[in-house]
């Protein structure tokens, strides 16, 4: 309790120093007050998070260091779909899949009455509504890129492994499901529900989003893509450290994302089906990149920018790698 409370209170300074700077450096013109609020929201995210898991996991390790147990032995005993797994994928990996492609198929034939209910007058009569799923889309993206970068840049300077992980490995899963992502947007080149009224979801041409612009580049859901990769990434990296708290962060990470996805839903930018492409397409890429990361450790990626160190010296900076981050 003594190391949460101060976590809490070492982000605290920090975030005060951040608000008092914001303040004098963000104009307070109408207009820019959401930006900087919005941003704001982030930058707490991002000391905040970085605190509490690097305060909170490592005395753990310290403290006991004969009774933690390795990495491989947390996945394998904690979870099958984490990251140690000695096949990347696994016959849960096909059951997982299988009930995404149900989800996606059965939503086509709703698509169309949903965004009717949903572009319903009394639906979009709360401005609370609309101005929080703004900022809920804006957290996914790109925010999930500024909350990884931040994660990463902080646990590679407070030397916080699992923080450094955390941010590195969801940036990872990020960028690599919104590639596939939006690969699969200019294939399909679907149009979205305010480019066909509402009516016509099945508005579906081939390679027309390559060209067609966004407004033909709905399928599937670039912000639900970005939402639950983060999510799944979170999940699989906290199991490792905290297998018997699941139940909290699974829920609180795949419950924003659904809300990201809901919210993209409301503001009549996307279909129901696409959503839930999206999210399949994120929930495979955060738990692949994870468990393929602490399968081969000795990947580039996390022999580059986890083993690497920067240090000031004489004649500048000086870079070095090291066997173990």
């Amino acid at each position: 309790m003594r190391l949460w409370r101060s976590a809490n209170r070492k982000a605290g300074v920090f975030l005060a120093i951040l608000d008092s700077l914001t303040a004098n450096t963000v104009s307070r013109r109408e207009g820019l007050e959401p930006v900087r609020t919005v941003t704001s929201r982030i930058a707490v995210i991002i000391i905040t998070a970085a605190f509490r898991l690097g305060i909170l996991a490592q005395p753990a390790v310290a403290q006991q260091p004969s009774l933690v147990p390795t990495d491989s032995t947390i996945a394998s005993r904690t979870d099958p779909l984490d990251a140690s797994a000695k096949t990347l994928f696994t016959y849960r990996d096909a059951v997982l899949a299988g009930g995404f492609a149900v989800l996606t198929v059965a939503m086509f034939p709703v698509d169309r009455s949903l965004a009717t209910r949903l572009q319903d007058s009394s639906t979009q009569a709360s401005h609370l509504v609309k101005n929080a799923s703004r900022d809920v889309q804006f957290i996914a993206d790109p925010g999930s890129i500024f909350i990884g970068v931040g994660l990463y840049g902080v646990g590679r300077i407070a030397r916080w492994k699992e923080v450094a992980d955390l941010g590195l490995h969801g940036t990872e899963a990020v960028a690599l499901s919104g590639s596939i992502t939006a690969l699969l947007k200019g294939i399909a080149g679907r149009g979205r529900p305010y480019v066909s009224g509402d009516t016509n979801p099945h508005d579906f041409k081939f390679g027309r989003g390559f060209r067609g612009g966004g407004q033909y580049a709905s399928f599937p859901s670039g912000h639900s893509t970005v939402a639950f990769a983060a999510a799944a990434a979170v999940t699989s990296e906290s199991r490792r450290w905290w297998p018997h708290e699941q139940w909290i962060v699974a829920p609180v990470m795949y419950g924003g994302a659904t809300l990201v996805g809901l919210s993209r839903m409301y503001n009549n930018a996307h279909w129901a089906s696409d959503v839930a492409l999206g999210a399949a397409i994120g929930t495979f890429s955060g738990i692949k990149v994870v468990r393929y990361s602490h399968a081969h450790a000795d990947n580039f990626i996390d022999r580059a920018l986890l083993h690497m160190s920067i240090a000031p010296a004489n004649d500048g900076v000086r870079v070095a790698w090291t066997a173990s981050p």
